[in-house]
């Protein structure tokens, strides 16, 4: 009850040129974040999932870990060569990759924040994103797991003196996924070869009951995948990616959304209602429903509870990316990257949608852990112009804005959304916020920024971008115009209806110059 009486504070990590900083969350006393750590040089800052432990890399090869309780180092690595570092999810372990110089050097280490000595030691030829970590954990680090050749290596998470716990045996296993909430089961992808269809299976991790697969799944033309694990490790997303579309209908290849369960009651494509990429998918933080944004621009998103039933359409429109906060009450649509930035709101509880906005140029995008608010970033090297942070509160109107000179990063630091209250009662301490924006120093003149004070509560509409449509779609709807009787002029743009009444003009006067 204490937890609940007073909760944590919400923390903004926030990584420019000269290092990372960390903000005091909203909301913000006088409309501005104050500072609770000041500058500190580093050249990456990473928080471990349950955001007790902050990895911080200050050069080539010395890794800081911080106590995110009291914000001091409490403990510094010296690793030469260092190439990729990670914290296990409680922040327990440091795991480090090393560019290695002979095959005998073991250059994966797995450290011990605590006493700061290693407890264990592999080699592993190179690295990539499906490979890294090289030792997975469940949340609660009493299960971890590791890919070798053709077997998964199964360890106890609490205890790796005791080495090797036990063995499955996959032949050409190329990717894994622990399940998180619990560390029950595993995911394991098996690539196309020679022939083969490619596959994912489910296995139980417990010793006695590896030797069948709980559940399969086989498909070709499968260049990638993507597994996501729900909470309560039930059921496994299975995001299926070809790099050629042999229907020709896509520049960028096909995708899939496959699902399987571990007690076999489902194994097949969830059934998607529109031809096209399936651009997102998020599990809800209850693991009962997932939303996925799918289909040909403009994309269509739609809400599935566990046995891939339709629950609620979210509608059509430019999006790309789906976010669902941790109380599982608000989902977040939106068009990042190459698509304008348009985001809509919607509370699931009630199906309705709250607002529609835009975040223009965003690069990273999340709910903050008590799901009041949700900030948008746009960083460089992705874009180096306009780098800045947005805030927005539940309800889509905006909460807050800085923008940089450069920005690198910005993320909340996690905290479970359990130590914070019932969303109904947090949402009512929301409403009364306002916008502050600021713009970086020594940009614009004072009365260019205090006119922008001003103007900040209530942003200028903007005109919304509209479908591409190619020319020979232009002028048909001119010619289904003209056919129904309805007005061209809507469906012309400026210059059009310039160079029409030009036309018309031109016409007017060969027929008075005739006449006479």
């Amino acid at each position: 009850m204490a937890a609940m009486n007073c909760p944590p504070s919400l923390d903004i990590l926030v990584r420019g040129p000269e290092g990372f900083s960390l903000w005091d969350g909203p909301p913000f006393s006088n409309g501005q974040p104050s500072i609770k750590v000041e500058t500190v040089a580093c050249s990456n800052a990473k928080f471990s999932d349950n955001g007790s432990r902050l990895m911080v890399t200050k050069s080539g090869s010395t890794v800081s870990i911080y106590d995110c309780g009291t914000t001091k180092e409490i403990r510094s690595f010296e690793v030469p060569n260092i190439l990729a570092a990670a914290l296990s999810p409680r922040g327990t372990y440091l795991q480090t990759f090393q560019k290695a110089s002979t095959p005998q050097e073991k250059n994966v280490v797995l450290w011990s924040i605590e006493t700061g000595d290693p407890v264990y030691q592999q080699f592993q030829k190179n690295m990539t994103k499906t490979t890294w970590p090289s030792i997975r954990f469940c949340s609660d680090e009493s299960v971890a797991c590791r890919m070798a050749t053709n077997e998964i290596q199964f360890f106890n998470g609490g205890d790796f003196s005791k080495g090797i716990t036990n063995r499955l045996r996959v032949p050409g296993v190329a990717a894994v996924e622990l399940s998180k909430e619990p560390g029950s089961h595993v995911a394991v992808y098996v690539p196309e070869s020679k022939g083969v269809p490619a596959s994912v299976q489910l296995y139980s991790c417990a010793k006695d009951s590896q030797s069948q697969p709980l559940a399969r799944r086989s498909f070709f033309r499968c260049s990638s995948v993507q597994l996501s694990w729900n909470s309560g490790s039930t059921g496994l997303l299975i995001l299926v990616q070809s790099d050629v579309d042999k229907t020709n209908q896509s520049y960028y290849g096909e995708s899939k959304l496959n699902y399987l369960t571990i007690d076999g009651s489902h194994e097949g494509l969830v059934p998607l209602r529109k031809e096209g990429p399936v651009h997102d998918v998020q599990w809800s933080c209850t693991g009962s429903e997932f939303a996925v944004v799918y289909g040909f621009m403009p994309a269509k998103a739609t809400v599935f509870d566990k046995k891939c039933n339709p629950l609620l359409e979210l509608g059509t429109g430019p999006y790309n990316t789906i976010r669902w906060n941790p109380k599982g009450r608000f989902l977040v649509l939106a068009g990042f990257g190459n698509l304008p930035g348009d985001m809509a709101f919607w509370d699931y509880a009630d199906k309705k949608q709250l607002a529609t906005t835009k975040a223009e140029c965003s690069v990273t995008s999340e709910w903050s852990p008590d799901g009041r608010y949700f900030m948008t970033a746009t960083t460089a090297p992705r874009l180096q112009i306009d780098n800045g942070i947005k805030i927005f509160l539940y309800n889509g109107s905006l909460y807050f804005k800085k923008m940089f000179e450069k920005l690198y990063q910005a993320e909340w630091k996690p905290v479970s959304a359990d130590r914070f209250g019932e969303i109904a009662e947090l949402i009512k301490s929301v409403d009364s916020l306002k916008v502050v924006e600021t713009k970086p120093q020594g940009q614009g003149s004072k009365s260019s920024q205090a006119s922008s004070k001003t103007t900040s509560s209530n942003p200028p509409a903007q005109k919304a971008a509209g479908a591409y449509r190619p020319p020979h779609a232009k002028q048909a709807a001119l010619a289904q115009a003209e056919l129904f009787g309805e007005s061209q002029a809507e469906g012309l743009s400026k210059n059009a209806l310039r160079n029409k009444k030009k036309r018309e003009k031109l016409k007017e006067k060969k027929a008075s110059d005739g006449g006479s």
